[in-house]
């Protein structure tokens, strides 16, 4: 009897396994799709599009770092580096404020303007869009499903921002210092 009951439970684990392979390829996919058509990583691409939206609602009338961690969901030094890499590639202005020099406020460049209009949407706001449209009751069994295959892949303790991303944008981040 065990080893009838093996195959059909190898079958769906490895059905679960594509399932979570499929995922991690789109998500490396449309990185590279971003890298290469818009040259910017998600992350930048999730700070340009936040200090768009920022200026646009025109409150606050200063945005810091802070406030564009808080939009992404980064920590503020993590996006304290981003934006170096942004203000670098001429998208991003750090000011100081002449009330308090402390103060670093950014905005964008007319170059950041004219990339943030022109922004793709990124792959977890299609994500959202669409988990949005499912009765609550699904949506609360996928949440479930998920946080148990997590717990299952020993990864239930990882701290992660919901941005998707792949390790090689983070890691790309990382060794350029971002």
């Amino acid at each position: 009897m065990y080893a009838s009951n093996v195959a059909p439970v190898q079958s769906q684990a490895d059905e679960v396994l594509r399932a979570i392979r499929r995922i991690v390829r789109r998500v490396s996919e449309h990185s590279r799709y971003l890298s290469r058509e818009v040259g910017l990583t998600v992350p930048q691409l999730l700070c340009l599009r936040a200090i768009g939206v920022l200026e646009e609602a025109a409150e606050p009338a200063e945005i810091t770092v802070a406030m564009v961690g808080t939009s992404v969901q980064l920590s503020a030094p993590t996006v304290s580096r981003i934006v170096d890499r942004l203000e670098r590639a001429g998208l991003v202005v750090r000011q100081r404020r002449a009330k308090d020099r402390r103060k670093v406020c950014l905005s964008l460049t007319p170059a950041g303007l004219e990339r943030y209009q022109n922004l793709p949407e990124p792959l977890q706001e299609v994500f959202i869009s669409r988990f949005d449209r499912l009765p609550r009751r699904r949506r609360d069994e996928i949440l479930s499903a998920l946080e148990e295959v997590s717990c299952m892949m020993q990864a239930e303790e990882l701290d992660a921002a919901p941005v998707l991303t792949p390790s090689l944008d983070v890691q790309q981040e990382e060794a350029a210092g971002i």
